[in-house]
């Protein structure tokens, strides 16, 4: 009697679970927020108290007279407690927004994104997954980080020959998907706290305003005749607060807005050597390959 005893086809190997490493830069990333916003807020009270409130931009020399005519940092001054507070904000729009462009620039790598992926493709048409990683390597960034793990889980499908091909395309698919969420927080990253200024430096800037009109109603209500100077001072920090309020907040808008398009694209290119990386597998592996060794043991 002849007992054939076949290989059966394993099942299909789960992905490996996405390691945390954007935890550490996270925590980083996290505490370079805290010192940013402490350190806006402490430059922003000196700039108030020892720049705009030095004696020499008022009448006399004393930060408690008007300011000379002309002179701007005096008038600055006379917005009075909420004026750092908006400054830190402007301040910390500056901030976040020159290190989004740092992080954004590595995250795009060497060379520009769209000469990048040209590459890819035509390392994948030539069926070159070893250049396609070479050129991943030389490039760096998130995108290309990205593209690599999806070439290297390519060539272990390739490899593969017991998973159906479909199986196959979609734990392709899955890396990728998978090193995306790992790149794009980071990506992301503090671009809320951009978003948040923008709400709120208008609203800080009316909290402001209201305070001087509140003086200068007050100045208005005294008996006898109207105090002249609470008045000027009164609207002076009014118009000063809702100024700098709505600078701050525009210019928040502006750059959330840029970096919120810049990661567009590079998600897009990321989308876009996916695609590429799967149409290619599918093109140039048809069926696959069930042929096994048989052990055929004799009784």
């Amino acid at each position: 009697m002849e007992q054939k005893n076949a290989m059966n086809k394993p099942a299909a190997r789960p992905a490996a679970a996405a390691t945390p490493k954007g935890d550490s830069r996270g925590s980083g990333s996290s505490a370079f927020a805290i010192i940013a916003i402490i350190a806006a807020f402490i430059v922003s009270v000196l700039i108030y108290v020892f720049v705009f409130g030095d004696g020499s931009h008022f009448q006399g020399g004393d930060n408690a007279n008007n300011p000379i005519a002309g002179d701007y940092f005096g008038v600055v001054y006379k917005g009075g407690p909420v004026v750092p507070v908006l400054l830190t904000m402007f301040l910390l729009v500056i901030i976040f927004s020159i290190e989004r462009a740092l992080t954004l620039s590595r995250a795009k790598g060497s060379k520009s994104i769209e000469s990048f992926v040209r590459t890819i493709r035509q390392k994948l048409n030539v069926n070159d997954i070893t250049g396609a990683i070479a050129a991943c390597d030389q490039q760096k960034g998130s995108v290309a980080n990205v593209v690599r793990a999806g070439l290297v889980k390519y060539q272990e499908m390739s490899r593969d020959r017991y998973l159906e091909k479909d199986q196959k395309v979609l734990a392709i698919q899955k890396e990728i998907e998978e090193s995306t969420a790992l790149e794009l927080p980071m990506l992301e990253k503090n671009l809320v706290i951009i978003s948040t200024l923008a709400s709120i430096a208008t609203l800080v800037g009316l909290i402001g305003t209201v305070l001087g009109m509140i003086k200068a109603f007050s100045a208005l209500a005294q008996g006898g005749a109207p105090d002249a100077v609470g008045l000027a001072n009164g609207i002076s920090e009014a118009l000063i607060n809702t100024a700098l309020g709505i600078t701050g907040s525009a210019l928040a808008i502006v750059a959330y807005n840029f970096f919120t398009s810049k990661i567009d694209e590079l998600t897009y290119s990321i989308d876009e050597a996916g695609f590429s990386i799967i149409q290619t597998f599918s093109a140039q592996h048809g069926a696959t390959d069930h042929t096994a060794p048989v052990n055929t043991t004799t009784v």
